[in-house]
């Protein structure tokens, strides 16, 4: 379980996309405990539902179909949330942004099916652009 640094959400394999909506399903769901997004809990809603605002917009973005927000919904409902510009901002830091571009990276070499060659160009050219 992971939540991706926002920044490399427009680069993001379409299955790595996917994957972070049914991982927020399942935290707004069971508000689930897992060493990778525990940090999580220890911010405000705002920030959640600000990195939940940017996922939803590039999946957007990309004309991928959002079958169900009903989740979502529950878990938001004692809103309204204010928009944070850099959600999480303590922990998807600079190191934290190279942890997941290597994560990717290495799906990259090892042949993820959906991870082409022009999304991996975006990807490097984008970390290096951050760095």
């Amino acid at each position: 379980m992971r939540l991706w640094h926002q920044s490399l959400l427009s680069v993001l394999p379409k299955s790595q996309l996917l994957a972070q909506w049914r991982e927020l399903n399942s935290i707004y769901a069971k508000e689930d405990r897992h060493i990778l997004i525990n940090y999580i809990y220890d911010y405000p809603k705002d920030d959640l539902f600000s990195y939940t605002e940017l996922v939803l917009q590039e999946m957007r973005a990309r004309e991928i179909n959002i079958r169900t927000v009903d989740k979502m919904e529950r878990y938001f409902a004692d809103g309204p949330f204010e928009k944070v510009t850099n959600p999480f901002v303590r922990h998807h830091n600079k190191e934290y942004l190279e942890i997941c571009y290597f994560n990717l990276k290495e799906k990259f070499i090892r042949g993820q099916k959906d991870f082409d060659e022009e999304r991996y160009e975006a990807l490097r050219e984008m970390y290096e652009a951050l760095e």
